[in-house]
């Protein structure tokens, strides 16, 4: 309780020292801002500007808000500017923790001190951040790994934290008057849940497993596989990568990697995991990428820390796409159609206003050359401007955004000259025509295929039942007795052309064949 205690005690003095009171009092109406604070806390400093003193605070107040700031930064669409670039800064600047502590969580976690479960074990970590930090090994059978633990005390410092987050929410929803606006409680929820899933390592374990699975065939993207006999939820250990961080450009350039073609791989990368997959790295700064410079995988992006990852439906990437490729067009009425059908645009909302608004938002940017067009930026200015017409912003689209503009970045500063939208079309084009053309109809007849096995035998069956129940409900006539004969003999004969051909796509078309007759007899 002391504790807690001193806590809310330091945050108060942070918030004071800061201006943040003074912030939020700025925005009541008829407030009067300065007050007797201002004159009588002589260490307090609001000459800075207010994103600067919020950065600031978080910094003071430690990793857990520095997290929570960065995840703030990516809400640009409840954000004012000033303020989210400002956030946008925040790094995890974390000492690593007593090697001792990581060797004891290591006992415990695996059941083995790491000297009996490694042939060698490196005591000083070559990474540290707010959650875990990360230190090489040597397996017995000589493979190099990378062995990833939990800071010590974690959970139960993030759920104190938490906590006074969500107390700070509701005073914040009360009395600021944009708080509802911004959804603070909303906010500190997500940024809950994205935090208690990092703290499992098994969850970001798995994840990697996923995305290595879905770049197996890669030529671009190399994923770490995870050695699973040592990994738990608070330690996990994976093949060491060997490579060159990607915001070392004068080392990848002296190494001989081509930096234009780095650049477009990034975005290719980036739209496989979001069309193809619908699964995708969430968290890729420059921090968590290398690139190769093994022979066998020369100039290939490796990917690290996978804690978070975005996931989105198949509803999601058309609509993604969709409104992508109208951007691409400039075919502002088809943007706004995508948002109302969608659902996320309310049903009675007016197409042509909705239009009007998008156009006033985007073509000023394409009046400038493509390559200095911020696919992000459009994002999130459309965000921005649907706000008014209470447009809400889905979580996993904002972890898009917060990759996409991840990507871009990072993409510009390899190549200066990259055209994010020229690369990206051809992409997104290929993609729509394989969900809405013959191959897109075949692949998802392939994928029903089990079901319609299972469901063929069946067919004789329930038609009986059918007819059994039509007979005792009601007393057919003549006509449609001859009509059923009929159809069973059809029907019959459609089973064994199934069975002679087999193969998906031809159940599946017969079986549609077989319904629409059915549905017409019974209607």
């Amino acid at each position: 309780m002391l504790v807690k205690f001193l806590r809310v005690l330091k945050i108060m003095r942070v918030v004071i020292r800061y201006g943040l009171d003074h912030m939020a009092m700025s925005s009541l109406p008829h407030a009067r801002t300065g007050g007797i604070a201002k004159r009588m806390v002589f260490w307090r400093d609001l000459s800075a500007p207010r994103g600067v003193r919020l950065r600031r605070a978080l910094e003071d107040l430690g990793p857990i808000f520095v997290k929570f700031g960065q995840l703030l930064s990516t809400r640009r669409d409840l954000l004012p500017a000033d303020i989210a670039d400002e956030l946008a800064l925040l790094q995890d600047r974390v000492p690593p923790f007593d090697s001792d502590l990581a060797i004891a969580e290591i006992i415990r976690s695996l059941g083995a001190h790491p000297d009996q479960l490694f042939a060698h074990f490196e005591r000083t970590p070559v990474a540290s951040a707010s959650i875990a930090q990360v230190h090489f090994a040597t397996l017995k059978n000589g493979r190099e790994v990378a062995v990833k633990v939990l800071r010590p005390g974690m959970r139960k410092s993030i759920e104190e934290d938490i906590g006074l987050m969500y107390i700070a929410a509701a005073w914040i929803e009360r009395l600021w008057a944009d708080g509802r606006r911004l959804k603070p409680r909303e906010v500190v929820a997500e940024f809950d849940k994205y935090l208690h899933d990092e703290l499992d390592l098994m969850r970001e374990a798995a994840n990697a497993s996923q995305l290595r699975r879905n770049f197996a065939d890669s030529e671009l993207l190399l994923v770490p596989e995870m050695i699973w006999d040592y990994c738990s939820t608070n330690v996990i250990v994976m093949e060491r990568m060997n490579g060159i961080p990607i915001s070392q450009k004068e080392r990848l350039l002296a190494a001989g990697i081509d930096l234009k073609k780095l650049s477009s791989d990034g975005v290719e990368i980036f739209f496989t995991q979001v069309f193809r997959d619908g699964f995708f790295h969430a968290d890729m700064h420059p921090g968590n990428i290398l690139v190769s410079t093994e022979p066998a995988t020369f100039g290939r992006y490796i990917a690290l820390d996978f804690g978070i990852v975005g996931t989105l439906t198949d509803f999601d990437k058309e609509y993604l796409s969709q409104n992508f490729l109208a951007f691409f067009r400039r075919d502002y009425k088809r943007v706004a159609e995508a948002h109302i059908e969608s659902g996320w645009a309310p049903k009675d909302t007016r197409v042509d206003e909705l239009e009007a608004a998008v156009r006033a938002c985007c073509e000023p940017i394409f009046d400038r050359p493509l390559k200095e067009i911020s696919f992000g930026q459009v994002l999130l200015r459309l965000f921005q401007t649907s706000r008014r017409f209470n447009v809400e912003v889905q979580p996993q689209l904002v972890l898009l955004q917060k990759t996409l503009l991840n990507i871009e970045g990072l993409g510009r500063q390899l190549d200066p000259d990259l055209d994010l939208w020229k690369t990206a079309k051809p992409y997104l084009e290929r993609w729509m025509q394989e969900q809405v053309g013959w191959r897109g109809l075949v692949e998802r007849l392939k994928i029903e295929a089990p079901h319609y096995s299972k469901l063929i035998p069946q067919l004789p069956r329930l038609l009986h039942q059918a007819l059994s129940q039509r007979v005792e409900t009601s007393q057919p006539e003549p006509e449609l007795l001859k009509a059923l004969l009929a159809e069973q003999k059809r029907t019959n004969l459609l089973l064994g052309l199934i069975v002679y051909f087999g193969g998906g796509a031809v159940a599946g078309v017969l079986i549609m064949q077989i319904y629409w007759h059915w549905y017409r007899l019974f209607l």
